[in-house]
């Protein structure tokens, strides 16, 4: 009877510590998410090439990939063009080797490939995902921004 409390004590203290582990890891993505998403700072046209290029789409969307990331090509870049298919014009999907700028993985602490950045008309980042994302979820965020960009246009 000894021997059985021991063992779990032992799975106990385990599954507690794997439970502190993930919620660690969960807490510092949101934190990471947190800056790349609430800084002061937007990104403007030049820094993406789009000098000339007007009018700007009313959200873009950076899409961080890299040549070797097969979940990018195979699932990501399909879900990005539904988003564009859905929005047209309003948006715009602007394709990012992440292993070439690092300019941008650092400004937006892109840890992993594909990972998605959804920027308003203005350059602020409104939303930061690392990891796939569904279309779901990226065609409701840009609904989000345009919502937004509605009310701030209403408002004199």
């Amino acid at each position: 009877m000894n021997e059985v409390s021991v063992r779990l004590a032992i799975v106990l203290v385990l599954s507690l510590s794997m439970l502190g582990l993930v919620w660690l890891s969960q807490r510092f993505v949101e934190r990471i998410r947190h800056q790349a998403s609430s800084g002061d700072s937007t990104l403007a046209p030049e820094e993406l090439g789009e000098v000339g290029e007007m009018p700007l789409a009313r959200v873009r969307i950076l899409a961080f990939a890299s040549e070797d990331c097969h979940q990018c090509h195979t699932l990501q870049a399909p879900v990005l063009r539904r988003v564009q298919e859905a929005h047209g014009d309003v948006v715009r999907i602007i394709e990012i080797d992440a292993s070439k700028s690092s300019k941008l993985t650092n400004r937006y602490h892109v840890l992993t490939v594909p990972t998605t950045v959804l920027l308003d008309v203005k350059g602020k980042a409104h939303a930061v995902n690392y990891g796939f994302t569904n279309a779901q979820s990226l065609l409701k965020q840009v609904d989000e921004i345009l919502a937004l960009d509605d009310m701030q246009e209403a408002v004199p």
